[in-house]
């Protein structure tokens, strides 16, 4: 898989030129969902590129990533002229970027494309890495490919037009990736301050965070070893997700995947001895700032059926999880039986309660 540009923007409108300036195409399309073309389109407004590109505008948020809405911007590529060597630029959070890099992999057999994501979670997770998917019958991510950007440039003023919800979903990939990757990182990342925003200090922060998934990516592309270390927290935090979403009241990712690593660092505990404090000092952070996801021991069995339809999931009925014995000692291709799954989802019913 080849290797992705990223590009830390200074001067956002002359990297964007530039970048696409270095492909070679007939047409340029840029998809952006409703939100995005309000708060984040008018800031490439007199760019010289932009002037030419065919717009497509989607529905916002992870309700729109599916088959309706990938067929529409099929749809919308095919009318206006698409082809083979047309290039699409995705601007956007993780739903654009996702489905727009689903959309670019499969037109015409596979077409170019650049991420420009514009919430934290797309920064540091979505639009890097190069996987790309739509959600399908009611599972997150079931369907897509392998097929990287050529290159992803990251503007950190639009960390700014950021709620604190949506603030709060990036940052739980960037609490993800300080909990396999070292102490030190893990550790200022649990003394940022998330109701003060130092905006200069967390894309300081972004940037390590993509490094340690670009450097995890490039060692292991299609996630056959180590990339595994990126899944956790996912495994619990997809099923809460399909959960959510199959319940009428679809959650962000992030906060999915913050009440994931909750249920995974209490298995961590159990099966590698993850250090107790540690194991205290993260969980009181993601209850102090994610607050907690409703469901009883009724939802259980749901719950479980969930996690048994996920892709890391290596054989029909065994569910894999990623674990960690410290910060940064990772464990990948650790299973668990119903039982031990069942135990995991009442430590989080009482601890998050």
């Amino acid at each position: 898989m080849k290797k992705q540009e990223i590009i830390i923007c200074r001067n956002f409108k002359e990297e964007f030129d530039r970048s696409v300036a270095s492909h070679t195409y007939d047409k340029l399309f840029i998809l952006t969902d409703e939100h995005t073309r309000a708060s984040c389109l008018p800031v490439l407004e007199g760019s010289e590129c932009l002037k030419e590109a065919i717009r497509i505008c989607i529905g916002p948020e992870d309700i729109h990533k599916n088959l309706e809405t990938l067929a529409y911007v099929w749809s919308q590529l095919s009318e206006k002229g698409g082809t083979r060597h047309s290039l699409l630029v995705n601007l956007g959070g993780g739903m654009v970027t996702d489905l727009g890099g689903f959309a670019a992999a499969t037109f015409k057999r596979g077409i170019p494309y650049i991420n420009i994501p514009t919430t934290l979670l797309s920064m540091v997770d979505a639009a890097v890495g190069g996987k790309t998917g739509i959600n399908f019958n009611d599972l997150k991510n079931e369907i897509g490919s392998f097929c990287p950007a050529d290159q992803v440039l990251i503007n950190g003023e639009f960390l700014k037009t950021l709620d604190r919800r949506n603030l709060l979903s990036g940052y739980a990939e960037m609490l993800k990736h300080g909990l396999i990757s070292d102490t030190a990182h893990w550790a200022e990342l649990l003394k940022f301050d998330l109701n003060s925003i130092d905006y200069g200090r967390l894309q300081e922060l972004a940037g390590k965070s993509v490094e340690v998934k670009e450097s995890i990516v490039e060692r292991d592309p299609f996630e056959q070893n180590i990339r595994k270390a990126l899944n956790f927290g996912h495994t619990a935090g997809h099923a809460f997700e399909s959960f959510s979403l199959h319940s009428g009241r679809p959650v962000l990712h992030g906060y999915a995947v913050a009440w994931g690593m909750v249920c995974e660092l209490y298995l961590s505990h159990v099966r590698t001895n993850f250090p107790k404090d540690k194991l205290h000092q993260t969980i009181r952070f993601i209850k102090d700032n994610y607050g907690r996801l409703d469901f009883t021991c009724e939802d259980y069995e749901t719950i479980y059926n969930f996690m048994k339809h996920d892709k890391k999931n290596s054989a029909s009925g065994i569910i894999n999880f990623t674990l960690i014995a410290d910060v940064g000692d990772i464990r990948i291709n650790q299973t668990a039986s119903q039982e031990e799954i069942y135990e995991l989802l009442d430590f989080y019913s009482e601890t998050m309660g």
